[in-house]
């Protein structure tokens, strides 16, 4: 029998009804997703469903084959305890050990099962004993304005042994608020589960609930948020390659890239009233339209940014200093990429191919790709160019577009939910993979909202990065990937 035959295939951004998702034993489902995961489906979710009170949870896994731009969904019948799947397959080890914290359903045989978003106080940590081998402790609390996170290093002299991160410090009930209130209360959380990726959540979360009512934004509307996505995407891009020269102290590129993040920002604000996108989308479409004035200023915008992007990169990545600096160091290979699911650039740069704008388009991606890039180093090196090529990519995206805007209205209605559907839906934020999946209960009202956001996929392949590498390396290794704690504390 196929493995696939435990599972409901569907595609990004539509629904089905979820009585047409198989709940098999817990021993069905676990072989089942081990032998999808060998013929190289990757988890994109693995969840408790809502249980009531003391009763034990079931379980949803959803795997994607990126090859074939499918999703697969299988759920288990409830059950107080399961075999792990985490030895076999690395990439379920944080969603076992949330559904543990969440649910009270126990992945048996887990190597390490301890809070993931829940109080730290008490939480054990790895430690290696040995002579020479000493403790470095960072956090949780940091300097200026950055969340909390605790980083906790096993070192001998300078090299690192082994970093374990614990997150968690701010878990704010993201999902629970996304399942009640009003529908633009529940919109204004999405956009702010992680506020550098506004335009990614808040698309995911549109995208949801007009596969739960069956609706279909307007062909402008979907260019429209192209748009909003890769000023998003360029924002970020622009901004880390800043920050990653920065922490080498070439403060030349510094400065251009700061200034060109505020230009990406600026045009953000000239779409939306707001520097992070915020209340362009809406469900059904988006709430501001760019009339034929506002593009020719954004083409000339765009035109200027184009070029100084190029220039200052070719500046930066052309100083021997600077590759001294970001060549082999942080490495993260492809194959320990594809055994912990690492998403979006970080896995492009290790040279796994993972984007969702070609692998599962929807929306405007569906009629213009842009092309994905992989890189093979898996260095700093790589994940900073990453961003410069992507950024040049997305300038091109961006300058076709807007010069060719499709007719027509921006916005069409969009219904209540139907009764008893699942929907889920992915976006290619600007550090990969935002997946939110949704169910409505018998009377059409949610009964269930996950959120995955990218960082829970690649926290760690940053502990992966230090490991062998001098603890110096640190700053500009964390810097290279960027990760988001209020993606991962939802």
């Amino acid at each position: 029998m196929s493995p696939m035959s435990r599972f409901a295939s569907i595609r990004n951004g539509e629904s089905l009804d979820f009585a047409r998702v198989p709940a098999v034993p817990v021993s069905e489902f676990r072989a089942a997703v081990l032998k999808a995961a060998a013929a190289g489906h990757r988890l994109c979710a693995l969840a408790a469903l809502p249980a009531p009170p003391r009763e034990p949870a079931g379980l949803l896994a959803v795997l994607a084959d990126d090859a074939g731009g499918k999703l697969f969904l299988a759920a288990c019948e409830p059950a107080r305890s399961f075999p792990s799947l985490t030895p076999e397959l690395p990439q379920a080890h944080l969603f076992e050990r949330e559904i543990f914290e969440s649910a009270g359903v126990t992945p048996e045989g887990h190597p390490w099962l301890k809070p993931v978003r829940g109080s730290a106080d008490g939480a054990a940590f790895f430690r290696e004993d040995g002579a020479e081998v000493h403790e470095v402790a960072v956090g949780p609390i940091h300097a200026g304005v950055i969340e909390p996170g605790h980083f906790r290093f096993q070192c001998h002299g300078e090299t690192v042994h082994h970093l374990e991160i614990q997150l968690g410090y701010q878990h704010r009930g993201a999902e629970a608020l996304l399942r009640a209130g009003t529908a633009r209360r529940a919109h204004a959380v999405a956009e702010s589960i992680c506020g550098d990726s506004a335009i990614a959540h808040s698309w995911a979360h549109c995208a949801a609930h007009e596969a739960l009512a069956g609706a279909a934004p307007p062909l402008r509307a979907e260019a429209i948020r192209s748009i909003g996505l890769e000023l998003e995407r360029l924002a970020n891009h622009i901004g880390d390659l800043g920050a990653i020269s920065n922490d080498i102290g070439f403060l030349p590129a510094t400065s251009y890239f700061g200034r060109m993040r505020g230009d990406f920002l600026n045009l953000l604000l000239t779409l939306t009233g707001g520097r992070f996108g915020k209340g362009l989308l809406k469900r059904g479409g988006v709430a501001f339209d760019i009339p034929d004035g506002m593009a020719g200023r954004m083409l000339e915008s765009l035109a200027r940014s184009r070029a100084e992007v190029a220039d200052v990169g070719e500046m930066f990545f052309g100083e021997p200093s600077v590759l001294a600096r970001l060549e082999e160091t942080g490495v993260v290979s492809a194959e320990a990429c594809r055994d912990l699911g690492v998403v979006g650039p970080a896995a492009r740069a290790s040279g796994v191919d993972r984007d969702v704008r070609q692998d599962h388009a929807h929306g405007f991606y569906r009629f213009r790709l842009i092309p994905a890039i992989k890189l093979d180093s898996g260095d700093v090196y790589a994940r900073a160019m990453m961003r410069w090529l992507e950024a040049q990519r997305s300038l091109e995206f961006l300058a076709s577009l807007i010069a060719r805007l499709p007719d027509g209205p921006i916005s069409a209605p969009c219904a209540p939910a139907a009764p008893g559907r699942l929907a889920v839906s992915l976006v290619e934020g600007w550090r990969g993979e935002v997946c939110h999946l949704a169910r409505t209960d018998g009377g059409g009202t949610l009964d269930w909202y996950k959120v995955v956001d990218p960082s829970f996929h690649n926290w760690m392949a940053l502990t992966m990065a230090l490991r062998g590498g001098e603890i110096s390396d640190f700053p500009v290794c964390n810097k290279s990937f960027n990760l988001s704690y209020a993606g991962h504390d939802l």
